[in-house]
């Protein structure tokens, strides 16, 4: 897989940020066939830092009712990955790629 299919957007949150206090830990919207060693090869390479584990998410689809138009609309399913990285004194600049 390409390394800019494997990491869609990085999901940055407060609950992200709050993340980054202790151990730099970093949230991506990744593709949904993305295995963890995928997503720790494609930030080893974009970003230049180790990673120590990777926690992957399966948020399901949202179904909500529709005003105007009387049906339901359903939103997508995301599939997230949060990182933690090696070193306390690593960061990524998700706006820069190396």
């Amino acid at each position: 897989m390409r390394l800019y299919k494997i990491l869609q957007k990085p999901i940055v949150t407060e609950k992200t940020a709050n993340m980054q206090i202790g151990q730099p830990r970093y949230g991506f919207v990744v593709a949904p066939d993305a295995t963890k060693i995928d997503i720790k090869v494609a930030i080893k390479e974009l970003y230049g830092v180790d990673v120590v584990k990777v926690n992957i998410l399966n948020a399901r689809a949202k179904h909500k009712n529709g005003r105007k138009v009387k049906k339901q609309l359903k939103r997508r399913c995301e599939r997230k990955a949060y990182v933690t990285l090696k070193n306390a004194s690593d960061t990524i600049d998700v706006t820069i790629v190396k």
